[in-house]
C-alpha cells in the first residue's frame, strides 16, 4: 500500500456512516464476518496523528528496524516453524511478524503438500498436522497478544484486503456487450474478427454441468481425486473447508488443467460452446498444451491482471456464482502492471482487491476505459487474445475457461 493512509478498522464503520449520511456511498465496508485485527497492528499514517507515540514496531527489531516490512518478511521467510517460534519470543514486534499469516501458509503448504485439514489458520493448521499429539484445540497456537501502538502499513494492508467487501462503485459499471442467441458468423464478424470481448447469454442452457454441479454433488462423483490448487494438490472435500473458513489477502484457487482425465464424468457433462469450437490448437494432438480448466473459488479469490498464452483467445462459462471482470485492449498496459519489454512476464505487485483500493477510481478518466462486467452463472465471456484481464470471484464460483486459436 506504500504510503496510502490506511483506516483502522474503528474508523472503517466512521467513514461507512459518514459516506451514507452525505450520499456518496464511497465508504469501506468490512465482511461481515471478519476477525478483528489480531495483534492491534494499525496503519503508518496513524502514527503521524499520535505525536508521542513511538513505533513498537522499530523498538522491538533493535538494529533490524532499518529493513522495509517487505524486507523482514523476506528474512523470515528462511527460517523453519520452530526458529519461528523462537524468534516470537524475543520481542512483542518479532511475536507480530512471526506469526504473519503468510508465512505460517508457505510452510503448509510446501511441507505438507496438500496433506492438511485446514484448521482455522495457516499455523494452526501446520502445528495439528505437523504435531498430531498436540490439542490445538485447548491451546490457542496463533496467540492473542495485541500490541500498543505498532504500525505497518504492510502488516495492516494484508489483514485489510482480506477483509473489505467490495464497495458498490467497483460493480456497477457495465460496458460490454451482450449477446443472446447470435449466430456463428455474427459472432465472428462483429467480435472474433475485430477482437471485442463479449458476454454471451443462454448458450450454456444444455449443459448437464450447469444443473448437477454443486457441492454435495462433484465431492460425491469425485471422491478422493486430487485436484491442482495453487502449488498442491487437495481433494475437494478437503478445498471446500479451507475455502468455507479462510480469510487471507490471496485465496488459494483451485485450477486444474486435467480435471477431464481424472473424472471423465465432469468432462461429459459439458460441451464446447458453438462459437468456440473451430480451434487449431487440436491439430497438436497430444503435444497441445493445457487449454482447458475446471476453477472453483471462494468469494474474494482470483487472478490478477495477464494475458492469456501463445497468442490464444479464451472463453470463461460460470456454472455457479459470479464473477467480477476487467478487461484492458492489448495497446492499454493496467494501472499497476509492469511487463517486461518483450511481454513475456508480467509483475503486478498488489493483490486483487489492493488493486481496486489504489488504481481502480483512476481508470474513471481515461480516453481508453476498461470493459467491465459481472459474469453469473448460465453466461459465457469471449476473452479475445492479447486483451488484459482481471477477474474476482463475487461468492463462491464454479467455472470452466478454455483457450483456443479459431
Amino acid at each position: 500500500m506504500g504510503k496510502q493512509e490506511l483506516p483502522q478498522p474503528e474508523e472503517l464503520e466512521a467513514i461507512e456512516e459518514e459516506t451514507e449520511e452525505e450520499g456518496g456511498g464511497g465508504g469501506y465496508n468490512l465482511k461481515s464476518s471478519a476477525p478483528s485485527n489480531t495483534h492491534g497492528v494499525q496503519p503508518l499514517g496513524n502514527l503521524y496523528f499520535n505525536p508521542g507515540s513511538v513505533n513498537s514496531r522499530n523498538t522491538g527489531l533493535g538494529n533490524l528496524q532499518t529493513l522495509t516490512d517487505e524486507l523482514v518478511i523476506d528474512v523470515l521467510g528462511f527460517l523453519d516453524a520452530t526458529q519461528l517460534g523462537v524468534l516470537a519470543t524475543v520481542s512483542k514486534s518479532f511475536y507480530v511478524f512471526a506469526n504473519h499469516e503468510p508465512l505460517w501458509r508457505n510452510l503448509a503448504l510446501d511441507n505438507l503438500k496438500g496433506e492438511f485439514m485446514f484448521n482455522g489458520s495457516w499455523k494452526s493448521t501446520f502445528v495439528s498436522a505437523c504435531y498430531p499429539s498436540f490439542d490445538v484445540g485447548k491451546v490457542n497456537v496463533d496467540g492473542c497478544l495485541r500490541v500498543r501502538d505498532f504500525y505497518s502499513d504492510y502488516l495492516f494492508q494484508s489483514w485489510l484486503c482480506a477483509n473489505l467487501e467490495m464497495k458498490p462503485e467497483w460493480l456497477e459499471r457495465d460496458n460490454i456487450a451482450r449477446k443472446k442467441c447470435i449466430s456463428v458468423e455474427e459472432f465472428v464478424s462483429s467480435f472474433e474478427e475485430p477482437n471485442k470481448p463479449v458476454l454471451l447469454e443462454g448458450c450454456l442452457d444444455n449443459w448437464a454441468a450447469l444443473k448437477k454441479w454443486d457441492r454435495d454433488y462433484l465431492v460425491n462423483v469425485c471422491g478422493d481425486v486430487r485436484f491442482a490448487v495453487g502449488p498442491v494438490e487437495m481433494k475437494l472435500e478437503e478445498y471446500f473447508r479451507y475455502s468455507d473458513s479462510v480469510r487471507e489477502e490471496r485465496p488459494l484457487y483451485l485450477f486444474d488443467p486435467k480435471f477431464a482425465d481424472k473424472v471423465p464424468t465432469l468432462g461429459g457433462e459439458y460441451e464446447v460452446p458453438v462459437y468456440f469450437r473451430e480451434d487449431l490448437f487440436s491439430v497438436l494432438g497430444n503435444e497441445r498444451p493445457d487449454y482447458r480448466w475446471v476453477i472453483i473459488g471462494p468469494a474474494g479469490s482470483g487472478s490478477s491482471f495477464h494475458m492469456d498464452p501463445n497468442s490464444t483467445s479464451a472463453w470463461n462459462a460460470i456454472i455457479k456464482g459470479s464473477k467480477k471482470w476487467i478487461l484492458f485492449p492489448p495497446d492499454v498496459v493496467p494501472p499497476g502492471v509492469h511487463p517486461s519489454s518483450d511481454g513475456a512476464e508480467v509483475a503486478c505487485p498488489v493483490s486483487i482487491m489492493e488493486w481496486f483500493m489504489n488504481f481502480y477510481g483512476a481508470t474513471k478518466n481515461w480516453k481508453k476505459r476498461p470493459i467491465e462486467c459481472i459474469c453469473k452463472a448460465g453466461e459465457v465471456i469471449f476473452v479475445p487474445n492479447g486483451w488484459w484481464h482481471l477477474v474476482i470471484n463475487l461468492e463462491e464460483s464454479i467455472a470452466i475457461t478454455q483457450n483456443y486459436v479459431s
